[in-house]
């Protein structure tokens, strides 16, 4: 698909998967919408990036909020492209404590909101705007990628709001491919596995040296503009729809971390 002089919103487009992937789309030609609530370094990549991008401050799982990035984002042109790499808080934990305690039921929901309510916020809505585009030649209005996480399969002891956030927009994909091709919008979600980000802390050599002996090949981390070329390659391939693709070096997530 064609995005040159189109406009492409990503939720999370400041932080390290996200601001590579405004700086991919922006470099084919699109505008993009930095969607995110981190003011400091999304208006420096706005100081670097120019007139290519925008930033509106966004919470992800406000209807109002959303809209209001989606509408200032199709104000720059026809509205082709979504991504939704954004993160979240709460707190993670074991399903039962040692002592017994069960996970706290406020938590779990608090990761559920941004990671899978919020995608799904975003999803419908963009949609509903890329429904007003006038097709491509082949049909296309325009392209919705989600993020999930390789724990969306195989989550760590401890992980269980997490995985079940990641494993729910795994799980949208499909549903979400089909309700949406009648008007002819794709759905696929990345389904990162390790990546140097500032989620995983502030030492990249610290964290890479913890994380690579697990990674069959390469092992490395993943590199954000790694992710970002998978973005491309699926706005730029129009037959992958209603998939879930891995980037994570053939990792599998065991019971525990590595170590």
């Amino acid at each position: 698909m064609e995005i040159s002089g189109a406009s492409a919103i990503v939720t999370g487009g400041a932080g390290g998967l996200g601001e590579q992937t405004v700086r991919r789309l922006a470099a084919s030609g699109a505008k993009v919408v930095i969607a995110d609530v981190a003011k400091e370094k999304a208006e420096a990549l706005v100081k670097e990036l120019g007139d290519a991008v925008e930033f509106v401050q966004t919470d992800v799982t406000s209807e109002s909020s959303v809209l209001h990035a989606l509408e200032r984002a199709a104000s720059l042109g026809p509205l082709r492209v979504s991504v939704a790499v954004h993160g979240g808080f709460g707190a993670g934990g074991r399903t039962l404590k040692s002592n017994g305690t069960p996970h706290s039921l406020e938590d779990f929901r608090n990761v559920l909101d941004p990671y899978l309510v919020g995608t799904f916020n975003v999803l419908r809505l963009a949609s509903a705007e890329m429904a007003k585009n006038e097709p491509l030649a082949d049909g296309e209005r325009g392209v919705i990628i989600n993020t999930a996480s390789i724990a969306g399969y195989e989550g760590t002891i401890g992980q269980i709001a997490y995985t079940a956030a990641k494993a729910g927009v795994i799980g949208m994909t499909l549903v979400a491919a089909r309700d949406l091709s009648v008007v002819g919008i794709r759905v696929v979600t990345i389904a990162p596995g390790t990546f140097i980000t500032p989620a995983y802390g502030p030492d990249p050599e610290q964290v890479e040296a913890y994380w690579s002996p697990a990674i069959p090949f390469p092992k490395r981390m993943g590199q954000p503009a790694e992710y970002a070329k998978l973005v491309q390659s699926i706005v730029d391939n129009s037959y992958l729809n209603g998939e879930v693709i891995r980037i994570d070096g053939a990792l599998r997530f065991g019971p525990k971390s590595p170590n």
